[in-house]
């Protein structure tokens, strides 16, 4: 799969108080005036109420109800601002033109999503909602080095606008997914900032196609380091913080212990919704020692899991990826 990957890659494109209404009077001392007679042609008449006076606070307008009734900024395609855990993702992986980087690359956007819609219902379970999403890879990496000798191509923004207008039919989320070849994650990301600074955007960082000066994709397996998913998340934490976004998904892939090194060094951000996204194709034991290897129960970090329609040995089902533990947040179906 490998292989074929970096083959087929070349498809891709370069926001009075109330009146009580009654009247007061200043207590008299005892005997010290005498009463005054009242003239009964001169008594006031009773005053009626104002009814904008006593109008009770629900039913003012939305513009004097308190601040904190407002929402606080954008939100999630279906409602709030916290991704996890009051969701739980579930997305199709891969990129157009092509069926061998995942499911994206089958068919045509709606009937994609009406799949996805199917495949993501099981996985809405104990009240915690299931928020569809459409992992694109945008930066593929490439066999080859091309003409700027950096082993990727990019997707043209035209067609990602596209998948995002897609996929905010189905109230669902856009993860731009980045494979970026001799170029730093950061490069890579930086030119999606258009994107990334839309409330239903996420990112994700594959660490398997990220080489360092003088390593080909022939002879070695990808791999990044703390320091530069740190230089990544902190960008993307800056620029969710500039816009008021809510929560925003950052999901790592890694399959190995080596690709991601000095993990322990990782930084949550309190913006991002931080997931180790735990790759790999296989039989179901082999899937599972992973996951049990690469998993994460540090405060501020979640879990992803991939499956593979055509490379797994008995996919497990939804109601198996539930019982893994820790159950996973974001699944992902390649």
């Amino acid at each position: 799969m490998f292989l074929a990957a970096l083959l087929l890659a070349s498809s891709c494109t370069s926001g009075a108080e109330r009146s009580s209404g009654g009247n007061t009077s200043a207590a008299e001392p005892g005997g010290s005036q005498k009463e005054p007679t009242e003239d009964p042609s001169k008594t006031p008449k009773p005053q009626e109420p104002d009814p904008k006076k006593d109008e009770p606070e629900k039913d003012k307008p939305e513009k004097d109800k308190p601040e904190k009734d407002k929402p606080a900024g954008p939100e999630l395609p279906r409602g709030g601002r916290r991704l996890f855990p009051d969701y739980r993702v579930v997305a199709y992986y891969g990129t157009p033109s092509t069926d061998v980087l995942g499911v994206l690359g089958e068919a045509g956007t709606k009937e994609t999503s009406e799949r996805l819609l199917e495949q993501s219902r099981p996985y809405k379970v104990e009240g915690r909602p299931v928020l569809p999403a459409f992992e694109l890879i945008a930066t593929v990496a490439a066999g080859s080095p091309g003409a700027d000798g950096d082993y990727n191509l990019s997707l043209d923004h035209a067609e990602i606008s596209r998948y995002l207008k897609a996929v905010r039919k189905i109230k669902g989320l856009l993860i731009i997914d980045v494979q970026p070849g001799t170029d730093t994650f950061l490069e890579e990301v930086k030119p999606y900032e258009r994107f990334l600074k839309e409330p239903d955007v996420g990112l994700a960082l594959d660490s398997e196609w990220r080489w360092g000066a003088g390593e080909t994709p022939a002879e070695t397996r990808g791999h990044t380091t703390a320091a530069e998913i740190n230089e990544v998340s902190a960008w993307l934490a800056e620029l969710s913080k500039k816009h008021n976004l809510p929560q925003k998904l950052l999901a790592v892939h890694a399959f190995a212990t080596g690709m991601v090194r000095d993990r322990y060094r990782i930084k949550a951000q309190p913006r991002l919704a931080f997931t180790f996204h735990i790759d790999g194709f296989g039989g179901r034991a082999a899937k599972l020692s992973k996951y049990d290897t690469l998993k994460t129960e540090r405060k501020g970090f979640f879990n992803g899991f991939k499956l593979f329609y055509d490379e797994d040995v008995n996919m497990f089902s939804p109601a198996e990826v539930l019982g893994i533990k820790p159950r996973p947040d974001l699944i992902t179906y390649q």
